[in-house]
């Protein structure tokens, strides 16, 4: 069904600690830090502002909407891709990046999307599968698949009619 990646959105579970220091659980719900768009929904579930976190730290001023974690920190989402034919892939992709705060990356010049960012992304598909572009050449990950992203020039595909769903965590990272 077209637009069926509009709908997806995740559960956060947070644990904590009680008032006698046993562990409990703070809070369930679903994620309210959403950015739904032409091309992916996106569930923005936690950020730190600095490595080593504390582990009692709360969630970091997180914005769905922005991509790249804080310098010295991380995020962690959940992000639903649409199908490529779902969409204006060709004219949308470059410009949903800028607006998610990877603008500076993108190249007019390259295969729409292809973008560099300044973290080290650790990215598994949950569902689905996506192809990943590199200037190099490309590969299909799928249910289960992993790839860890350095900072390289990148873009993603989903060339099949179902959303593709990948967890991943954004280090923020130096050159």
């Amino acid at each position: 069904m077209a637009g069926e990646h509009r709908d997806f959105q995740s559960r956060l579970i947070v644990t904590g600690l009680d008032a006698e220091g046993r562990s409990t659980f703070e809070s369930d719900a679903l994620t309210t830090d959403r950015l739904v768009a032409d091309g992916y929904t996106r569930n923005h579930l936690w950020q730190a502002t600095e490595v080593p976190t504390p582990v009692m730290a709360p969630n970091g001023p997180g914005d769905a909407s922005i991509i790249p974690p804080p310098p010295g920190g991380y995020n962690y989402a959940i992000t639903a891709f649409a199908p490529d034919s779902e969409w204006d892939y060709e004219a949308g992709y470059a410009r949903m990046l800028a607006e998610s705060g990877v603008g500076e990356g993108v190249n007019s010049t390259d295969a729409p999307g292809m973008h560099t960012t300044d973290t080290i992304d650790i990215v598994t598909v949950i569902s689905g599968e996506a192809c990943v572009l590199l200037e190099t050449g490309e590969t299909t990950v799928k249910q289960g698949d992993t790839i860890i992203q350095r900072g390289t020039k990148h873009a993603w595909r989903n060339r099949t009619d179902k959303p593709c769903v990948i967890s991943a965590l954004h280090v923020s990272a130096i050159r």
